[in-house]
């Protein structure tokens, strides 16, 4: 029996078959543009929210386990909520938040369990109406003497969570009421839930993408470099730009230097949590996180003193074309040299190379100040004249900000130098 071939023409029945290649290239670029997306700047802190909400499930997870599996649950009983609690309260955002946090409480759990506890037994034995004056009395000293020391600048940066911890747990065991032994087995179970969650914390912050404080401390304080030294360029540009080109020019927002000038608050949290994480990558173990501190201060004179660049910027009384044309050429320079200056430093800073401070910056930055004394010396007749008629004091306000500046950038460098010594940077090639 022959076979027979029906022939399908193409047309409105035929059904066309897209090739495997294209399907597979349409999906290699969706996943690069993915990629793209979550490796851009303005959207790395969205993907790091929505880690850290990931981990944080995780972790729930992980202790849940202590109710929802039965051989877990006889050891722990109705304590594992303890465990829960814990990673609720003590999982940050930061890894070194998290470990702060989670060594506190634990500190302060121990001790304020340890002394309720004697504090506990103290008045079983003694009994009667003793029992009473001895709680009491323990209660007000150890919790004015806790709540004097969370007052204490220094113990309340880095121990506070951990003090307030202490009152806690010394009031709950104190003034629970029960026989010391029972009150010693509740607090033996309490502390070793609470030690499972806080485990179960520290694993899932450092091992699971974890997000470190002194990454972004370092992101940070090299970022406000270019900063500044984008700042300075453009404030010389408004200033010396002439007729059409000020009016076509947008007038300068000075958001970058006050964005610097108010990132104290942040950088000091930021180098807390940093000292409490372990050694990673670049950072070893007593990093000197207080240099930064000391160089976002600096930065911070830097951009005041840049800042009041805006009322020469912004004064109704205005100097000149021709006045400021005669002391444009050197102010420009000056401008320039302190942008690189500037933009050096937060490389050698960024790359963790020490920077060519003694050979190349130092000179550099006198040879600027001698500039700039130059052309107020040299032409008093210019500006020193016009002081009378208030046509040369934003001149000369406009030229004494640019000393100052030079100034700040100087004792920057210095602080920049004392950081690759501390923090042994490598050698510039």
């Amino acid at each position: 029996m022959g076979s027979i071939v029906i022939a399908i023409p193409e047309g409105e029945g035929s059904v066309s078959v897209p090739p495997i290649k294209e399907k597979k290239n349409k999906f290699v670029d969706s996943l690069v543009h993915v990629i793209s997306f979550l490796g851009e700047n303005k959207n790395r802190n969205d993907v790091r929210k929505i880690i850290h909400s990931i981990k944080v499930g995780i972790a729930l997870v992980l202790v849940s386990l202590l109710y929802l599996l039965d051989p877990v649950y006889t050891q722990v009983g109705e304590n594992a909520m303890w465990a829960i609690m814990t990673v609720v309260v003590l999982f940050e955002f930061f890894a070194g938040a998290t470990l702060s946090k989670g060594l506190n409480r634990g500190i302060g759990t121990i001790l304020g369990g340890g002394l309720g506890c004697l504090a506990a037994a103290l008045a079983q034995e003694i009994g009667g109406v003793g029992n009473a004056i001895v709680i009491g009395t323990c209660v007000f000293i150890f919790g004015a003497a806790a709540t004097y020391c969370r007052l204490v600048p220094s113990i309340k940066k880095g121990y506070d969570y951990g003090a307030m911890i202490f009152i806690l747990t010394f009031n709950l065991v104190v003034v629970s009421g029960l026989r010391a032994e029972k009150i010693v087995q509740l607090a033996r179970e309490r502390l070793c839930t609470i030690v499972m969650g806080f485990v179960v914390c520290i694993f899932t912050s450092l091992l699971v993408f974890p997000i470190w404080a002194s990454d972004d401390l370092h992101d940070s304080v090299t970022s406000k470099f270019e900063d500044l030294a984008r700042s300075i360029e453009t404030c010389l540009e408004e200033y010396f730009s002439i007729g059409s080109e000020k009016e076509n020019r947008p007038k300068f927002s000075f958001n970058s230097c006050k964005s610097v000038l108010y990132s104290k608050a942040k950088d000091e949290s930021l180098a807390n949590f940093a000292r409490w994480e372990p050694w990673h990558g670049k950072f070893g173990f007593s990093y000197p996180w207080e240099k930064y501190l000391q160089i976002g201060e600096v930065l911070r004179d830097v951009a005041a003193t840049t800042l009041s660049f805006k009322g020469c910027l912004r004064s109704p009384r205005q100097s000149s074309d021709t006045l400021r044309a005669s002391i444009k050429e050197p102010c420009e320079v000056v401008g320039s040299s302190l942008a690189w200056t500037l933009r050096e430093l937060g490389e050698s800073i960024m790359k963790m190379r020490r920077c060519q401070t003694v050979a190349l910056i130092m000179p550099k930055l006198k040879s600027m100040r001698q500039e700039l004394s130059v052309v107020v010396l040299a032409s008093p007749s210019t500006i020193g004249g016009q002081v009378q008629n208030s046509d040369g004091l934003e001149i000369a306000s406009f030229v004494f900000t640019l000393m100052e500046i030079i100034d700040k950038v100087e004792e920057l460098t210095k602080q920049v130098e004392e950081l690759g010594e501390l923090a042994s940077f490598l050698a510039n090639k």
